[in-house]
């Protein structure tokens, strides 16, 4: 009974979320429907409707399409996986929500798969997630209707529900075989990616897109200095979770881990500017350090994932991390790395800190994490998107990854430079 009056309610208010949609009920107005990019099927509008006890979310899309809805909890969402779309909804589309959608967000998870993500004001089932055909030259319409729960249902049904996804793993990308190629390993790692788009400048421009620019012109650099093998945990905008980062240097017995970043500040903490160079310490630097790290550290989050199983293999980490030597060579390229850039780009002006990043922890391959800069920062956006800029900055670490190699294969005598 309590499902076929939540039925109810939705064909009651359903008329105007397909049809003509009041303007308070509409995400953005909707414009033609584009034709979809590569094939995919396109996602070109969004509306919103109902109240905290029920509501719903219409999107629609250029073609029907098959999609799969799960709820995760701490913090409660929804979230509807579904085949590779290209999205072209209207801008800002999902930074604010209604009634019990809060905000929401989308993009690609992995290749082949899309997926949004919804962020719930408080606990809520789903009574209907399915798409409609498209009828009299509508376009087809992905339907989700949410119900008001309370906590005790809504993991009851988290229990309960079959077919939940395992967490995917993106292909690695297509990896050259060392056959004996004594060369030392680097793994470049662009943050962020696909539905996970990091941080973003009032002017639009992505941490994502920002930081997998100069990932590749670094990488190319690398390649041309022909002293290393080196590769990259995506090289599109792809979206890959933390651990698989990591395990991603670890399997390939990486000498070397790069993650690449670019930070914003909100508007309350005032500007900052400058590049920062980061190391592993469960005891952050200082504050912004920590709030940093704990931003990053969502990125599992953000794109749906259940970490529910993941404890036990944190814990097997930080207690590996009491390997020292890796700690050390970390903090060494570090160092060196902040001596580089300083005649190549703005530092900030404590360029050398630490903090707790998920990232890091591989306890057996020297690892940093490299704020290019601020996109909140005008001066520094500017150079960000610079092809000068990038390709002084690409250069000079360079110079620090030669300098680091050197003083390892000096200290130990051995033409591998590996771990």
């Amino acid at each position: 009974m309590f499902v076929r009056a939540a039925i109810s309610a939705f064909l009651f208010g359903a008329t105007a979320l397909l049809g003509g949609a009041s303007a308070a009920e509409r995400t953005s107005a909707s414009g033609p429907l584009l034709s979809a990019a590569g094939d995919f099927p396109v996602a070109s509008d969004v509306r919103l409707g109902g109240d905290d006890t029920q509501t719903r979310m219409i999107v629609d899309v250029s073609r029907k399409i098959d999609v799969r809805t799960f709820t995760l909890a701490n913090p409660y969402r929804v979230v509807i996986d579904m085949p590779q779309v290209t999205f072209q909804l209207p801008p800002k589309a999902g930074e604010a929500g209604r009634g019990l959608i809060k905000a929401f967000r989308f993009g690609l998870v992995m290749q082949g798969g899309s997926r949004m993500v919804i962020d719930l004001a408080r606990p809520a089932q789903i009574d209907m997630g399915f798409v409609l055909d498209s009828v009299n030259d509508q376009p087809a319409r992905l339907v989700l209707h949410l119900t008001a729960t309370d906590r005790e249902s809504f993991m009851r049904s988290l229990a309960l529900e079959s077919g939940a996804p395992q967490r995917s793993k993106p292909e690695a990308p297509a990896e050259t075989k060392a056959n004996g190629d004594s060369r030392p390993l680097i793994v470049i790692d662009p943050g962020h990616g696909g539905i996970d788009n990091g941080t973003k400048a009032a002017s639009g421009e992505m941490e994502k897109a920002i930081v997998l620019e100069f990932s590749l012109l670094l990488r190319d650099k690398l390649e041309k200095a022909g002293k290393y093998r080196v590769l990259m945990t995506r090289t599109d905008d792809t979206f890959v979770a933390l651990g698989d980062r990591v395990q991603f240097a670890r399997a390939r017995q990486a000498a070397l881990f790069m993650s690449i970043h670019a930070d914003a500040l909100r508007r309350r903490e005032g500007d900052a500017q400058g590049a920062t160079v980061y190391t592993l310490s469960e005891r952050a630097s200082d504050a912004r350090a920590a709030r940093l790290a704990e931003a990053e550290n969502r990125a599992d989050v953000i794109a749906g994932l259940d970490l529910s199983s993941e404890e036990k293999e944190v814990a097997d980490i930080l207690i590996d991390l009491a390997r020292r030597e890796t700690k050390t060579f970390s903090v060494q390229f570090a160092q060196g790395l902040v001596g580089a850039l300083k005649n190549a780009a703005r530092l900030h002006q404590h360029p050398l800190k630490s903090a707790s990043f998920v990232v890091l922890k591989a306890p057996d391959v020297p690892s940093v994490l490299v704020e290019l800069g601020y996109v909140s920062n005008r001066a520094d956006l500017k150079a960000m998107i610079s092809t000068e800029w990038r390709e002084r900055t690409g250069d000079s670490i360079v110079r620090a990854v030669d300098a680091f190699f050197r003083t390892r294969l000096a200290g130990s005598g051995q033409g591998s430079g590996q771990n």
